[in-house]
């Protein structure tokens, strides 16, 4: 299914991602200083792939057409589950974000302990939060949805590709995610 194969896809390169913030955690904890101008980046690929790109699809087309026709169940898991989830992605977002301005305003190790609780405490959020949408919700969506819905969801997922294709940001994001593990994830 193209809807579901693509969000599948972006979740993996979501993971990388979450990988990359790992070995930088673990880098500033065995002594490394903060680079922030990278955290800064990797907020904006959260913000701008992660989050606008990829959650946007779920949050304006996938998961509303399921609420709508699968009702109470689908109620539970998005709007009580994902949704929810989502925000609380965002919020770690903007604690890590406030963690890295109190920082560089005042290098306290109190500051550097918030910016690897942030930036960890969102790659576990969005780890877990990626395997139940590939393993409970996407199958859920498969086996729901009728296939004149999924028509349409293919339909307007292909749109919102093409817009974002056009405006470059599979393209920027990929390349910074490329970037970043080939200086992080190489054996070091």
């Amino acid at each position: 299914m193209y809807s579901i194969d693509l969000m599948v896809e972006e979740h993996k390169n979501i993971n990388r991602m979450l990988a990359v913030i790992q070995k930088i955690c673990c880098g500033i904890l065995e002594g490394e200083e903060v680079d922030d101008t990278e955290h800064r980046e990797i907020i904006d690929f959260v913000r701008n792939y992660a989050n606008l790109h990829h959650h946007g699809k779920e949050e304006k087309i996938l998961f509303p057409e399921m609420v709508n026709t699968i009702g109470k169940v689908a109620d539970q898991v998005i709007t009580h589950g994902m949704l929810v989830e989502h925000q609380l992605g965002r919020a770690h977002v903007m604690a890590w974000e406030t963690a890295l301005n109190m920082y560089k305003q005042n290098p306290k190790t109190e500051f550097k302990l918030d910016i690897i609780t942030e930036a960890m405490g969102y790659a576990h959020l969005l780890q877990m939060h990626t395997e139940k949408e590939n393993n409970a919700v996407y199958p859920l969506s498969e086996r729901t949805l009728p296939a004149e819905l999924w028509e349409d969801i293919n339909n307007r997922v292909k749109i919102f590709e093409e817009e974002q294709t056009k405006a470059g940001v599979q393209e920027k994001y990929l390349n910074l995610l490329a970037r970043l593990e080939e200086k992080y994830m190489k054996e070091r």
